[in-house]
């Protein structure tokens, strides 16, 4: 992915498809020993048959209202999620890109519906919301906490300033990330650390998808 970053036109990746399928095929890798694995500790993973090329992003840009004109990303995601890398809801993520690689898992930047629902869990089960964040396994792996899109300067319609769970209702997403160093990521011993962070997030992701799918 480093080559196509400083190379990022289709003459380029025309001349070296071979060197581009090797690469693809390390990530195709990586994604099926990521889903035998957490099969393994998480059944709705195990009970959605998911696919590793479904699971990585695509190459090609949508370029249609893009300033920037390049053909093709220089990163690729790996999403685990029980419905679908664009289904509503939560899952877990690797991000693999030279000098920015990042694992975690959560819901990033949910629609209006599902943030709405997330926010409601919180405010109702805050007790045990406060239970999976402050986990020392939880922290051990996260120690940056539970990130966001955005933030909002003020709480939402409906809750109270002096709610206890105001600064996570203040959030507009609801994740995990944490860095990956590019020798980390090279390692033969990657998949077991991506899926430390996995069995650490999961409990988080199994709170935002209880929210999501409520009635």
């Amino acid at each position: 992915m480093g080559d196509l970053k400083i190379n990022n036109s289709k003459e380029w990746l025309d001349e070296n498809k071979a060197k581009y399928y090797l690469a693809k095929n390390d990530i195709l890798a990586l994604a099926q020993q990521l889903i035998t694995a957490v099969e393994g500790f998480d059944q709705t993973i195990s009970a959605a048959n998911l696919a590793p090329k479904n699971c990585i992003t695509r190459l090609n840009r949508d370029l249609r209202f893009a300033k920037d004109k390049t053909p093709y990303k220089n990163d690729y995601y790996l999403i685990l999620n029980k419905n679908g890398k664009n289904s509503p809801s939560a899952f877990y993520y690797v991000h693999i890109e030279p000098d920015d690689c990042f694992v975690g898992g959560g819901l990033w930047n949910p629609q209006p519906e599902q943030l709405k629902k997330c926010r409601q869990e919180i405010d109702y089960n805050f007790d045990k919301w406060t239970t999976i964040i402050n986990n020392e396994t939880f922290k051990k792996y996260f120690p940056s906490g539970i990130q966001s899109v955005g933030i909002l300067t003020r709480i939402p319609k409906g809750y109270d300033e002096s709610n206890p769970a105001s600064e996570f209702l203040k959030l507009k997403g609801f994740c995990t990330k944490e860095n990956i160093t590019n020798r980390e990521i090279m390692n033969t011993n990657i998949k077991d650390k991506i899926v430390d962070y996995f069995q650490a997030v999961k409990p988080l992701i199994d709170f935002l998808n209880k929210a999501v799918e409520s009635d």
